[in-house]
């Protein structure tokens, strides 16, 4: 596409307005939203077995406390994107915040599995409608040029750091009070960034009409409801099962229905015509990609530490530290980088050393030490995820219209949640398939290869897909 060199020149030509210190508590209180709702998607992952004593639970109600807060939370992304754009994005942000806070407090009040399953399930409702608010909110309060760069560095960061600090902070929460308070630590810190937003934000919405297409959020919400649904299932059931194919084919032709009725509504959910802008398009798919390994690093790694290791839950949370350091840094070498490199160069370099730590990654051993099969391999996946996500989510929004800026965050979140869904169910299936029921160290061990293996092709594949399919940098006088 040939208007795209713009969005690559975003990151290279001066800001004319140097932002002033309220646009950056503005950015401190949306990446705060952002880190919050990252965070929950694997801060729970430690106190599942202290869930199941309390509660009674069974083993596919442990499922759900996972899985209930990942598919609302990605099925109804994109309607949170669209809601930004036409109602607001500070009144969506308090709503999304507001809501979610609400239903921690709910979650770990909980007296019944049910009640918790249910209060995950409104979390990821929250999320939803908080998460592709908070990058709306970055990109319209910050001008264009390198200073927005930094603020997307930024709030990539943070959110990188949410996923990244799930099982150390869940590892201290459990070890020195309980599970409950892994949920009802977001009670505070969500009332404090709510008071902040109020006092910080400033109200912005997309121009056009306020009609929200009911008949669109519906189908796309059902839609990717349904294939994660289906992805989750293929713990249990596999891939070929009844249980699994009927919500995944039930899910595309739901998403299949929703392109047909989106191009002929007058107000759609999802304009069609956003997918006309390569930049917009190859960002996200490349994204999805990159993000499907991303998940699973962090699963394997902490089950790996523990099943195999024998660290406990806040040991292997200590252990991942310096790798969640270095995603942060990662992500904020992102934007000094990119003047340098171009947007698209810089997402390929990022790939490639995420994958060449997925490759060493993959010839861990039953026997392994904390250097060599943790932190250096674990140091270059999440440096490199770091490097790329930047990029990625600079020119996916860059590319947008002034009223399409909250659907293409959604898009970029939803990409990102998705993408890491599926990656873990289909590296979880890999890693079970190949220790076919064993439980020996060497086993397992075996099966968690043969997953960062996986991975680093999936890496490279998207390197390949980025070189060949993101805009080129503008060419320069």
């Amino acid at each position: 596409m040939t208007g795209m060199p713009s969005t690559e020149s975003v990151t290279e030509k001066p800001a004319s307005v140097r932002p002033d210190r309220r646009t950056w508590l503005v950015v401190l209180a949306a990446c705060a939203g952002q880190f919050l709702v990252v965070l929950d998607v694997s801060v729970v992952n430690v106190a599942l077995p202290s869930m199941r004593t309390d509660l009674g639970l069974s083993s596919l109600g442990l499922q759900w406390v996972l899985n209930a807060y990942s598919i609302t939370f990605a099925g109804f992304m994109l309607l949170g994107g669209r809601a930004a754009d036409l109602f607001g994005r500070k009144r969506m942000f308090l709503l999304g915040l507001g809501l979610f806070t609400a239903a921690s407090a709910a979650g770990g009040l909980a007296e019944d599995g049910w009640q918790l399953v249910a209060a995950r399930a409104v979390q990821g409702l929250g999320a939803a409608v908080l998460a592709p608010a908070t990058l709306t909110i970055v990109t319209a309060t910050v001008p264009a040029g390198p200073a927005r760069t930094r603020a997307i560095g930024t709030w990539t960061a943070v959110g990188a750091a949410g996923g990244a600090a799930g099982g150390f902070v869940g590892g201290v929460l459990v070890d020195l009070l309980s599970w409950r308070w892994v949920l009802l630590i977001n009670v505070p810190v969500g009332a404090l960034v709510l008071v902040g937003a109020v006092l910080w934000l400033s109200e912005s919405r997309g121009p056009g009409g306020r009609r929200l297409d009911l008949p669109g959020a519906v189908l796309v919400t059902g839609g990717l409801a349904a294939i994660a649904y289906g992805i989750v299932q293929t713990e249990e059931a596999g891939w070929a099962d009844p249980a699994t194919l009927v919500p995944l084919l039930g899910g595309l032709a739901l998403l299949g229905v929703f392109v047909a009725v989106e191009a002929r509504t007058a107000e759609p959910l999802v304009p069609l015509k956003v997918f006309r802008s390569r930049a917009v398009t190859a960002a996200n798919v490349t994204l999805l990609l990159c993000a499907s390994t991303s998940f699973g690093m962090w699963f394997f790694m902490t089950v790996y530490a523990q099943n195999v290791l024998g660290y406990t839950p806040l040991q292997a949370g200590l252990a991942l530290i310096p790798s969640s350091v270095s995603v942060i840094v990662g992500s904020k070498l992102g934007p000094r980088l990119m003047p340098v490199t171009g947007a698209r160069n810089l997402a390929v370099i990022g790939a490639l050393v995420a994958a060449t730590g997925f490759g060493w990654q993959s010839t861990m051993t039953a026997d392994g030490t904390f250097l060599t099969t943790i932190l250096g391999p674990g140091i270059l996946m999440m440096a490199g995820m770091g490097l790329l996500i930047t990029p990625l989510a600079t020119l996916a929004t860059s590319a947008a219209g002034p009223g399409d800026a909250g659907l293409v965050s959604g898009l970029v979140n939803t990409s990102r949640t998705m993408g890491g869904a599926l990656g873990l169910a289909i590296l979880s299936t890999i890693a079970a398939a190949r220790t076919d029921g064993a439980t020996s160290p060497e086993a397992l061990t075996a099966g968690y290869a043969l997953a960062f293996r996986t991975a680093t092709g999936v890496l490279l594949a998207g390197a390949v897909l980025m070189l060949l399919w993101l805009p080129r940098p503008a060419p320069t006088r």
